[in-house]
């Protein structure tokens, strides 16, 4: 490691000398001197004065493996995030590698944490890289798991030594993760938006072990908020156009990358990642999530057949469903919207395939309403969701029942841009015999000749909430009984859509709205 910049020069005082003495006599007194300075001085210029104060205690190459009792490597750490503070690079690079070199089997994960963040804010962005490799690395497959172990009494102090093992491995998982989110924090505040989404695809791929270790999203306190308004950050100014002449490709810090390998809104692999890590379920959370991927929405058009249709030039998600299982109050959660798509308390208010386009063009309403000539284009994560009518429990005649039926038979096959075919299903009662004939309806045409699109069925159950006492956000948002689940997953099997995703939501605890909005964004992909 070599940090640049910082002063080189050594000062001396008869404060410094002084104390430097003391040392050989008073080790309590300066170690206590020691401590209380590293943690007030951080922000003070004193410490640029008398820079030997603290090297004459941490740095000299004299001191035993006994001085600060033992914690010589603790207070190597604060010294070097101080000196980075106070722009003393040179002080900060002795201190990190007299640390890893003398001090390595007693280095802390919060320590190494403090440092990468510190390496952060002087842009030292590979030194940072290669503290949180060396001191906060994942640990290797086969890590103690206490669940699935028993210890004899005998063996007690093993049990004891595979706990401290275990919280440790634990502790240094919860850094690593906050340090990845810091880099990829910085990256994106600082417009530089392929690095921030490697590191992000770096917290991904933690996902599974974090899992694995039995951690919360408490544990974790991972803020993705923050995450998610960076990289919609990063995307305001591409659709501003700030990238748009880098046609070779563009350095930011991660190498050379061209823009047209960018996903369609830099927000997604922050999506991926959340997913991956422990659901923390926060609406202010789902909110930024919601502003940076549903930016505009409003009402196209009511379609009764394929003529009706809009042109077909971007993705588009279906929602089907038998009438008065939550299928508007579902993309009103979703959209973070409160009337995008009608509710009533009347089971079958929706009558029509409704379109509802999502980040196209502004001012296009006053296109619709007034056919004023409004200039612009969508943008490049635009999408349709289609909200189909309601099945069965609909009071309409048998007839406009049927219409609908044929219809939606042609819509699955021949509407080419569908992506994603939503079936929402009362998460209370199971598939009725409704649902079991939408089921066979969509396992003849998955995958048959006759489908001219690539569309995915994926189970949705609704209301879940319903199903437990006193449902809230946070701490019991849903569940679905066993009897329900497994008459779901029969009804399934016995209609050849046995391989169907199956999402658990409710649109009142916002439960699963991260899920939806995985298969969602392949209709934003689709341009």
């Amino acid at each position: 490691m070599r940090l640049s910049g910082g002063s080189n020069e050594r000062r001396t005082c008869t404060t410094c000398t002084t104390l430097g003495r003391l040392r050989t006599f008073c080790w309590k007194r300066l170690v206590s001197c020691t401590i209380s300075l590293t943690l007030c001085l951080c922000g003070q210029e004193l410490f640029s004065v008398h820079p030997a104060l603290l090297q004459c205690a941490c740095l000299d190459t004299s001191s035993d493996i006994s001085f600060a009792y033992g914690y010589r490597g603790s207070l190597l750490s604060r010294l070097a995030v101080a000196s980075l503070h106070m722009k003393n690079h040179n002080i900060a690079e002795r201190c990190i590698i007299e640390r890893r070199i003398s001090h390595r089997s007693s280095m802390l994960p919060m320590e190494s944490s403090a440092i990468v963040r510190g390496l952060l804010r002087c842009h030292y962005i590979e030194e940072a890289w290669e503290v949180l490799e060396d001191e906060l690395s994942l640990p290797l497959d086969g890590w103690v798991d206490l669940d699935s172990k028993e210890y004899d009494d005998d063996e007690i102090h093993l049990e004891e030594e595979a706990v401290r093992r275990q919280l440790e491995l634990r502790d240094r998982l919860v850094h690593r993760a906050r340090s990845i989110g810091s880099i990829a924090s910085r990256h994106f505040y600082e417009g530089e938006p392929t690095a921030g989404m490697n590191a992000i695809r770096r917290l991904k791929e933690m996902g599974g072990i974090v899992k694995e270790a039995g951690l919360t999203a408490d544990d974790l306190g991972m803020p993705w908020e923050r995450f998610v308004k960076g990289a919609a950050l990063c995307e305001s100014k591409r659709r501003d156009g700030k990238w748009d002449n880098q046609n070779g490709g563009i350095n930011d810090n991660a190498g050379t990358e061209d823009p047209s390998q960018w996903p369609c809104n830099f927000v997604y692999p922050v999506l991926d990642a959340m997913i991956a890590f422990p659901p923390e379920n926060k609406d202010v959370t789902f909110e930024a999530l919601c502003n940076a991927l549903v930016r505009r929405t409003v009402f196209v058009t009511g379609a009764v057949d394929m003529n009706g249709c809009p042109e077909s030039d971007r993705g588009e998600v279906a929602f089907i469903g038998r009438s008065n299982v939550g299928k508007s109050s579902l993309v009103n959660m979703l959209t973070n919207r409160k009337s995008l798509a009608f509710t009533s308390k009347t089971p079958g208010k929706t009558q029509q395939f409704n379109y509802f386009a999502v980040n196209d063009k502004p001012e296009l309403e006053r296109q619709i309403r007034f056919g004023d000539e409004v200039r612009g284009s969508k943008d490049r994560d635009a999408f349709y969701i289609v909200d189909l009518p309601g099945f069965g429990f609909a009071k309409v005649p048998q007839q406009q029942r049927q219409q609908w039926s044929d219809f939606m038979d042609e819509y699955l096959q021949q509407r080419e841009t569908l992506r994603v075919i939503f079936h929402l299903i009362d998460a209370r009662h199971g598939p009725t015999e409704e649902d079991g004939r939408i089921m066979r309806q969509v396992g003849r045409i998955i995958g048959s000749q006759q489908q001219k699109n690539n569309a995915k069925y994926v189970i949705v159950l609704t209301k879940a909430d319903k199903n437990v006492k006193g449902a809230n956000s946070e701490k019991n948002p849903g569940k679905v009984t066993e009897s329900v689940r497994d008459k779901l997953i029969n009804t399934m099997k016995a209609n050849q859509v046995g391989f169907a995703p199956i999402v658990l939501t409710s649109a009142e605890t916002r439960l699963g709205r991260d899920e939806v909005w995985k298969y969602l964004r392949l209709a934003a992909e689709q341009q």
